[in-house]
């Protein structure tokens, strides 16, 4: 597999300004100012003996990076060749990896399926570097989507639009009508595309249902051997995918939370926020397994499964099983050990957390805690995580899928994590925290 390494900034300009020097008099001149300006011409020449190198080395550090930008330009080009030929290549993007095929290349996308282990019936987002692409996928766009576009393309938003026929293949929209696409707002995914010169499918550059991928090394750990090649730029920015969303009579239906809140969303018309209702129909709704594996004497706690956080409309039309963006229908970002979520106060969040990471150490089983800097210390386990701030929820939302991959790296088996206010970003970070939880929450 062919691994390529973009860096960021690479050029780095002089930012020191030169030292201005003068002369001394003209003639002869006293013994002492002689030897005074003989130190002085001394300090003089160590300094720009110093700037010399120094200059030498500035010049040598622009040389490699010149060097370097040639490399990566090749490099990136070799990367969207193999997208053109058929071939499978993961890279970066503001939210997560994502795992890159040729949209109009029925072989190519039936390989993204193969290599993730992804349903067929899971549509894929279309990724494009300008707006001009879009009219070669769509057959129509209204007036709020444009202003959708507008406001927050390039940047973590797809939106579901009618498909223009031909335009992609039919196991990119799950054989819909629709077609969801956005532009990345990340400048390896916009040259990678544009150099490509086709729209780029790409679901998430993991296997199917595991933790989502914000560096290259969680996608190589997935995908190593499966794929054929990896751009990696670095860590991803956002943390959790695109916000997808579908305008349907003049609203603004959100189909899965993400990078783009509803508030904002709000400014531009009424939102409304689609209940999974498929994936708690597969889940645990009743909480039974949960409940099942409490001792006695915690009747206290609810079991519960995801509620709206918002009006609610339907996840899939009727009379399709597909759903209309990804993310709805399947488990998805989940460890390997067993998650809870647990909701409340903070003091009866703890104590509930803590008394079971006992009874788990009592079984014998490693147990960890996935929480927010704020609550840390009232823990002690197995392995305790910090996903980041409750304060600033932004920080928990980008380190939580590389907070679950350390706990499977660690061979955690059972997993607590609190649980946060839906609200802003914390509605995206939310969803993601049932979903890696089975939709198992507990309410104390």
């Amino acid at each position: 597999m062919k691994h390529v390494t973009i860096r960021w900034n690479l050029t780095v300009a002089a930012s020191d300004e030169l030292i201005a020097r003068t002369g001394g008099p003209v003639g002869e001149a006293p013994a002492a100012w002689m030897s005074e300006q003989e130190d002085v011409r001394q300090e003089n020449r160590q300094q720009e003996n110093a700037q010399s190198k120094s200059e030498q080395q500035e010049n040598g550090r622009q040389e490699d990076d010149r060097q370097e930008d040639a490399r990566q330009e090749s490099e990136l080009r070799a990367a969207a060749a193999l997208l053109r030929a058929g071939k499978l290549v993961a890279f970066p993007t503001e939210t997560v990896y994502g795992l890159g095929a040729d949209a109009g290349n029925d072989e190519a996308v039936a390989a993204i399926f193969a290599a993730k282990g992804r349903p067929s019936d899971n549509p894929l987002i279309v990724h494009i570097a300008d707006r001009e692409q879009l009219d070669a996928l769509t057959e129509r766009c209204g007036t709020l989507e444009h202003e959708l576009m507008n406001a927050f393309w390039p940047g973590p938003l797809t939106l579901v639009l009618p498909v223009r026929a031909g335009a992609v293949s039919s196991l990119v929209t799950a054989g819909l009508d629709t077609v969801a696409v956005r532009m990345p707002y990340h400048p390896v995914a916009l040259r990678l595309i544009a150099a490509s010169g086709c729209p780029i499918a790409a679901p998430s550059a993991n296997r199917s249902g595991r933790p989502s991928p914000t560096r290259a090394d969680h996608v190589a750990e997935d995908l190593w051997g499966r794929i054929d090649g990896l751009v990696d730029g670095g860590p991803t920015g956002v943390g959790l995918e695109s916000t997808v969303v579908r305008v349907v009579d003049g609203r603004i239906v959100i189909l899965r939370p993400g990078g783009v809140t509803a508030a904002a969303l709000g400014r531009y018309g009424e939102v409304q926020t689609v209940v999974d209702d498929a994936a708690h129909a597969q889940d645990d709704p009743t909480g039974a397994a949960i409940r099942s594996a409490l001792p006695s004497d915690t009747a206290g706690p609810t079991i519960a499964s995801e509620r709206p956080l918002s009006p609610s409309v339907r996840s899939s039309d009727e009379g399709s099983d597909a759903p209309r963006s990804p993310g709805m229908k399947y488990t998805h970002y989940a460890p390997r050990g067993e998650m809870v979520l647990v909701e409340g106060p903070a003091d009866r969040v703890s104590a509930y957390i803590q008394r079971q990471v006992g009874l788990a150490g009592v079984e014998g089983r490693r147990a960890g805690v996935l929480t927010y800097t704020e609550h840390a210390a009232d823990y002690h386990a197995d392995l305790v995580l910090t996903m980041g701030s409750l304060a600033d929820l932004t920080t928990a939302a980008h380190g939580l899928y590389a907070s679950l991959r350390e706990m499977d790296a660690a061979d955690v088996e059972r997993i607590w994590a609190e649980a946060c206010p839906p609200a802003g970003i914390g509605e995206a970070l939310l969803n993601r925290l049932l979903k890696a939880a089975g939709h198992r929450l507990v309410r104390v």
